[in-house]
């Protein structure tokens, strides 16, 4: 008999996105405002991220969704992950949670 809950819950996509860093800043993606939604399917077994990037040319623009989707794709029930790139609404520093101004000395 299969597992009752096989995909990965809200949080568990988040701690999973928590693993990436910006690398151009110290910072994980979730932390930095990068991640807008995400939305999971079970049915599906699909997870969608709508995120963004702390720029339009960012030197990453072509990895770091791959990244993404490459890491929620390890977790347990996933079939499929799908990193949509926004740039509504654009990504400014109020979007970083205090934890990570804290961090970069922003606070």
């Amino acid at each position: 008999m299969l597992n009752a809950r096989t995909m990965p819950t809200s949080a568990e996509v988040i701690a999973a996105l928590k693993t990436i860093f910006d690398p151009e800043i110290p910072v994980d993606i979730y932390e930095l405002g990068l991640i807008y939604e995400v939305k999971i399917d079970a049915d599906r077994k699909r997870v969608d991220i709508d995120m963004t990037l702390t720029s339009p040319n960012c030197p990453v623009a072509e990895s770091l969704p791959r990244d993404v989707e490459d890491r929620v794709m390890e977790l347990e029930g996933v079939e499929v992950a799908k990193v949509e790139i926004v740039f509504e609404p654009p990504w400014t520093q109020d979007m970083i949670s205090d934890e990570a101004k804290l961090e970069l000395g922003f606070l």
